[in-house]
């Protein structure tokens, strides 16, 4: 319990207990808590989507809007800022060193803000293009997979810096973490049906790219990478919940239910 609400607490702005005296052993020990973080925040996006759209109607661009801005609340923007350092890092066209560099710098550059920018309204457009059901399911299993990948990426690659929390979270986060993660995420997306599957296996695959080519670029992975990867395999899941809910081969199986 004491791992789990470490990583609820870390990952959200929801706060249950006060924790004191948290090492970076305790941080560590959390990933494998990643994707149950990811279960409670699919609950909250999804509750929220139904009452918003059973009383205010699905059709208002504001609710879909508050529905794209809901994740940056709950989580108090905490993976943001390491994919805008990401996208200022790894496409500056600098060496190594420098990219690292610019990574740690707490400015965030003209390049890192308008990708933000633009995978918030990327996600705005997916959002308002699928239907209720489908939406519904999209936002339940998007911050699982998510947190997946991140678990994934922490573990899998190595670390690029010699220190930092990061690495703390590299080190703790052994196969059995991963594993522990992996059946979480299988045993609450998977019965959702054909589109969540498939959206785990691309998020999957997607982590492990991005992964790889932040490795080439850096010589391994680092806290702005985590939260990179978390930022932009939700959308990877949201594209792939719209291409099955509009691509005809798709669209009678989106669900194990239907």
């Amino acid at each position: 319990m004491r791992s789990f609400l470490t990583a609820l607490q870390f990952l959200t702005r929801i706060h249950i207990v006060n924790q004191r005296d948290l090492t970076m052993a305790d941080f560590g020990r959390s990933t494998r808590y990643f994707p149950l973080v990811g279960v409670v925040l699919g609950l909250i996006y999804a509750f929220f989507a139904l009452v918003l759209m059973v009383f205010l109607g699905s059709h208002l661009y504001t609710v879909r809007a508050f529905l794209t801005l809901l994740p940056l609340l709950l989580t108090g923007g905490l993976h943001c800022d390491g994919f805008m350092d990401t996208v200022d890092g790894l496409f500056s066209g600098r060496s190594r060193e420098h990219m690292l560099e610019i990574m740690k710098d707490s400015r965030t550059g003209s390049f890192g803000v308008v990708a933000f920018g633009s995978l918030l309204l990327f996600n705005w457009s997916l959002i308002l293009d699928l239907q209720e059901p489908v939406l519904v399911v999209a936002l339940f299993a998007m911050p699982i997979i998510g947190r997946l990948a991140m678990l994934f990426v922490v573990s899998y690659f190595p670390y690029a810096r010699p220190e930092g929390m990061g690495k703390a979270f590299s080190e703790m986060a052994d196969h059995k973490a991963l594993a522990i993660g992996v059946v979480t995420a299988v045993l609450f997306v998977v019965p959702v049906g054909l589109a969540a599957i498939l959206a785990l296996a691309a998020g999957i695959l997607w982590a492990f790219l991005l992964g790889r080519y932040a490795t080439r670029k850096l010589g391994g992975v680092t806290g702005d990478v985590y939260g990179a990867a978390e930022m932009t395999t939700e959308t990877v899941v949201l594209v792939v919940f719209f291409l099955c809910a509009h691509l005809p081969i798709t669209r009678g199986a989106l669900f194990l239910w239907m």
